[in-house]
Formats: structure tokens, C-alpha cells, sequence
């Protein structure tokens, strides 16, 4: 078996993933890693929760040099503001070993301790894009000495329309950087990137179209009346449980039906400030909240290891959203559930989904005896195919049985 010292990592980060229970590559790492260590282009496709962070920070934290005040070395950009800190709070233990300085920076926070921080030097600067070019049109920041490029989830950044700007912030880069792209699908937009960006790329895929075939697939027919009492079932049989709706309001307005369920629920969304949208992520990520409900474009940042559910509440707008929304659970070879709850004059779309992602599955009425209570040996497993109307596993708990539990 491959170790990371295999693959070219110097020793003192080996320590630190060692320290942190990691002994050995996932496949990402181990593909990537050593033709970023030797200083080559990469595009790198993998599902999201595979361990693509570590799969470019590893080399970028080895090779990156020593920043000037408001000159960083590397740049790491990513498509929202939670997971930009996400990737320089895993960074950071590397860093710190390295005697290297890692920030990041992002909207929806004051400016100036970005421009403080900026100002001392950074060494690893990740950044979301518009937060980034608005502290080099102030002058702040120089992307003239960048000379290591890391764009993380490109297709989310064409899905968000951040293509133009990161083309801009690209250009301002040192034009002999080396330049890696990670991302879940490579689809043309993400193809045109390489071929404007890259020198002789080495492309390396893992897995699928993200990792929606390591979790198992429900789609449930119901009643609108009961949207909100299926959903408490579900994240009373297989919490930590994230919930998808298409709008802010639909979130504020689940979170507050589920609270009355008994459930410990909390929303995030765009219309948060993002003091709120980090103790929100932060209560679910330390499970004080049962349930996350998310609106999609808030919901791209958000990864979240442990996830043992996840719930369209509304169906998503496309293949891409569902793809994306189920990748939150099932991360990083665990198991997971995920869950469509579908109304009647929704069949015709949900076919039309099915189709796009490539799915063929049954239509059932709402059965969680095949969700686990504590997230055991069930959470996975699929039931054979039942018409709707009829029941493919164990009786659904009650809605009664349910608040009992709870008061224990």
C-alpha cells in the first residue's frame, strides 16, 4: 500500500496527517499528488468529499515560497465563501509546520482585518473571486508573484457565473505558474479553462459524476400536507441531515415547521449575514442541530464529513443541482441516504431527472424502516422496487412514536 511519503510529501507533513489519524492516500491524493509535487499541470476530477483539499494543498503547503506584504505566492480560489475557509482551516496545521502563512478571504465580512492580514504577508491566499477583485482594485493585493494556482470546484464556479472573473484574476498571475484544476465534472466551460491555462495537463479521474452511486436513492410520493412530518421522520432515522429547498423562504419557513416537530433545526442561505450562515454551518458540523436546511447556492460550500442523510424537499432545478446536493452525504467512502420527497404534479419532472442523472428507480410511498435510527448497518442498503401504494420495507415509524423518542 502507497503512503503519503510515496508520493513525495516531505516528512514534517507526513507527521502532521499522522497526528490526525491519515495514514493512507485516497485515490485522488495518490494519483495527483506526485505530478503536483514534480511541478506539472493537473486537472484532477473526483467526487466531492474524496479528499481533494488535501489532494493540492499537500503539494502546494511543500513548494510554496515565502510572500512580500500583499504579494502572496500561491492562490487557491473557490467558488463560496464557506468553503474557502474550510480549505485554509485544513491547510492551516500544514502551514504552520512549513513556517508558511495561509488566509482567506471572502465577502460578507468587514474588510480591513483582510487587508491587515494581507499586509503582514500571505503566503497561501484562498480567495472567493469577488472579494478577491475588489481588494485588487483597492490596490490591497498583487497577483504578480502568484506562481501556484489551484481552482477548486471549477464547474460550480461556471454553474455561478465566476468564470469571467477568474479568467481576469488568472490573467493577473505569473504566467510561468503551475496550475491545477479540480472539479467534479469536466465539462466544456471547464475544458476551455485548460486549454487557455494549462501547459500539457496530466488529467487524472476518480469516480463518477460525483459520488451519488456510494449513497442509496429514495424517491417518496407525497402529500404536500405532509412534506414536513416525512421530513422529521427521516432526519429522526438518520441524523446529521441536510435539507435542499429551492428558496430562502422556504428554508426559514422549514427550519421553523421542523423546530415544532421536535427537531433541532436551523437554516442557511444567502440572505444570512455570514456571521450567521458560520455558526449555522459550525452548529451542524459539531451535531448541536439535527437538521441543516439549505438553499442550493449556499449549499456549495458546505462540506461536511458524517452526513448520514440528505432530503430534496424540493426537487432541484436540474442533474447538476441533484448531483451536487446528494454529495453532500456518502463523503469519502461512508454511507448515506438520500431522499426526494415528490408530489404528484412532480412525476413528469422527477422522470425527467431520473433520466439526466441516469437513474430508473421506482416511485415508493414513504418507508424510513429502511433509514437507521443511529445511522447503522441500514443507512445504504436499497429496497427491491415496490410499486407506489405498496410498502418495500418495515412499517414507517409514526409520527407519535417518533416525539416519544424523543422525550426519553
Amino acid at each position: 500500500m502507497l503512503t503519503f511519503r510515496d508520493l513525495g510529501v516531505p516528512a514534517r507533513l507526513v507527521e502532521v496527517l499522522t497526528q490526525q489519524g491519515i495514514t493512507a492516500p485516497f485515490p485522488i491524493q495518490e494519483s495527483t499528488i506526485p505530478d503536483l509535487m514534480a511541478g506539472r499541470d493537473t486537472l484532477g476530477r473526483a467526487p466531492t468529499g474524496s479528499g481533494k483539499t488535501l489532494a493540492f494543498g499537500l503539494p502546494l503547503i511543500a513548494k510554496v515560497g515565502k510572500a512580500s506584504a500583499g504579494r502572496p505566492r500561491a492562490l487557491v480560489l473557490a467558488p463560496t465563501r464557506e468553503l474557502a475557509e474550510q480549505i485554509a482551516r485544513e491547510l492551516t496545521p500544514f502551514a504552520k509546520v512549513s513556517k508558511r502563512w495561509v488566509r482567506a478571504v471572502y465577502g460578507g465580512v468587514g474588510y480591513e482585518p483582510q487587508r491587515n492580514a494581507l499586509k503582514r504577508g500571505v503566503d497561501v491566499l484562498v480567495a472567493t473571486p469577488g472579494r478577491l477583485a475588489d481588494l485588487i482594485a483597492e490596490r490591497s493585493v498583487s497577483l504578480g508573484d502568484v506562481d501556484l494556482v489551484v481552482v477548486d470546484e471549477a464547474d460550480r464556479m461556471a454553474d455561478m457565473g465566476f468564470l469571467p472573473q477568474v479568467r481576469h484574476l488568472l490573467d493577473m498571475t505569473n504566467p510561468t505558474r503551475q496550475t491545477a484544476f479540480f472539479s467534479a465534472t469536466l465539462d466544456n466551460e471547464v475544458a476551455s479553462l485548460t486549454q487557455r491555462y494549462q501547459t500539457n495537463p496530466v488529467t487524472h479521474q476518480v469516480g463518477g459524476d460525483d459520488n451519488h452511486h456510494e449513497a442509496a436513492h429514495y424517491f417518496w410520493q407525497v402529500d404536500a400536507s405532509n412534506r414536513i412530518e416525512m421530513t422529521a421522520d427521516i432526519v429522526s432515522s438518520s441524523t446529521p441531515t441536510l435539507v435542499f429547498t429551492r428558496t430562502r423562504h422556504g428554508a426559514d419557513k422549514v427550519a421553523r415547521l421542523l423546530e415544532r416537530e421536535g427537531i433541532k433545526a436551523v437554516a442557511i442561505h444567502g440572505g444570512r449575514s455570514q456571521s450567521q450562515r458560520t455558526r449555522a454551518l459550525e452548529a451542524f458540523s459539531k451535531k448541536k442541530v439535527e437538521a441543516l436546511i439549505a438553499t442550493d447556492v449556499a449549499a456549495r460550500g458546505i462540506h461536511v464529513n458524517g452526513v448520514k442523510s440528505v432530503v430534496h424537499f424540493d426537487l432541484p432545478a436540474d442533474q447538476k443541482d441533484y448531483l451536487h446536493r446528494s454529495g453532500r452525504t456518502a463523503r469519502a467512502g461512508a454511507g448515506g441516504v438520500v431522499v426526494s420527497l415528490v408530489m404528484g404534479d412532480q412525476i413528469g419532472e422527477l422522470r425527467k431527472l431520473q433520466r439526466q442523472v441516469g437513474f430508473h428507480d421506482a416511485l415508493h410511498d414513504p418507508d424510513n424502516g429502511w433509514l437507521s435510527v443511529d445511522g447503522g448497518s441500514r443507512v445504504g442498503e436499497r429496497p427491491a422496487p415496490s410499486p407506489v401504494g405498496t410498502s418495500s420495507g418495515p412499517p414507517r415509524q409514526s409520527r407519535g412514536g417518533r416525539r416519544n423518542r424523543r422525550r426519553r
